[in-house]
């Protein structure tokens, strides 16, 4: 009787132990910005999800889609219990703002985090920039062209992964239709990930829907995409194409390409 006593002592110990381990905590609407403009400060904030004790923890941001005209921070089930820390941001939205800004509020957000990460557990060698459609083609652009990140003193490269959802190579639609322009009437300018192609940068994991299904020959764009880097001499761009499934059912079986490939590198030495 004692020894059973024991067990089941020494079993609540260890289940308390586990749940201690696995206690999350989310904090809301942070701002991040220094923008003073109203637009600005009732958009700009972000969402913090992490396990409470923790230290060196995995990042994961995450970027909403929303065509850049829609859409609000979040924190996706799949991202959740993971052991990592998890952001949701906001950023201002077409047409009351410019891309220009549009993409200054991502790379203030990306900023803040590296320097706030780590007062919520979070590891800033362990940031991986993550996110769908909009928000796919949002941080393509901040992995491919430095100058955005750099402008708030971040080098793009200290990023460990960017794996974009259904990310727009060329220049968005919705930066088009301001210009007057169709959604197939392509384009290709400093608004256009594939314009900034280089061998240099850190691991870009490139996920789509089924090429006949995908919004706008979205799976073509990213298999040129990854071409070109394969060409300009990048060996880590990695393009998955997830048959089946259109734009928006292909988010969720993306979180596991997204998961194996932040286990891998966080295996390495």
């Amino acid at each position: 009787m004692k020894k059973r006593t024991i067990a089941l002592l020494a079993l609540c110990l260890l289940a308390l132990t586990i749940s201690a381990q696995n206690s999350y905590k989310q904090e809301r609407d942070i701002k991040y910005t220094k923008k003073t403009d109203a637009y600005a400060q009732e958009r700009l904030k972000l969402d913090i999800y992490y396990p409470e004790g923790q230290k060196d923890c995995p990042v994961v941001v995450w970027f909403h889609g929303g065509g850049l005209e829609g859409g609000n921070k979040e924190i996706p089930r799949q991202l959740r219990q993971r052991g990592w820390v998890v952001v949701g941001v906001n950023y201002r939205l077409l047409p009351k703002v410019t891309i220009k800004e549009t993409m200054d509020d991502a790379a203030e957000a990306v900023a803040w985090v590296f320097r706030h990460i780590a007062e919520y557990g979070g590891d800033t060698k362990k940031i991986t920039l993550t996110g769908h459609s909009a928000g796919g083609y949002i941080l393509m652009l901040l992995c491919l062209n430095k100058s955005w990140l750099a402008a708030y003193d971040i080098n793009a490269d200290d990023v460990m992964l960017y794996v974009p959802f259904s990310g727009q190579a060329v220049t968005h639609y919705n930066v088009r239709k301001m210009r007057g322009l169709q959604p197939l009437q392509v384009t290709i300018d400093e608004f256009a990930p594939i314009y900034w192609v280089r061998k240099d940068c850190p691991p870009l994991v490139l996920i789509c829907g089924d090429r006949e299904q995908e919004l706008y020959g979205r799976y073509d764009e990213n298999q040129y995409l990854a071409r070109m880097m394969k060409l300009v001499g990048h060996k880590q761009t990695y393009l998955y194409e997830l048959q089946g499934h259109d734009h928006g059912s292909m988010v969720d079986p993306s979180f596991h390409i997204l998961e194996t490939h932040i286990k891998q590198l966080l295996s390495k030495p």
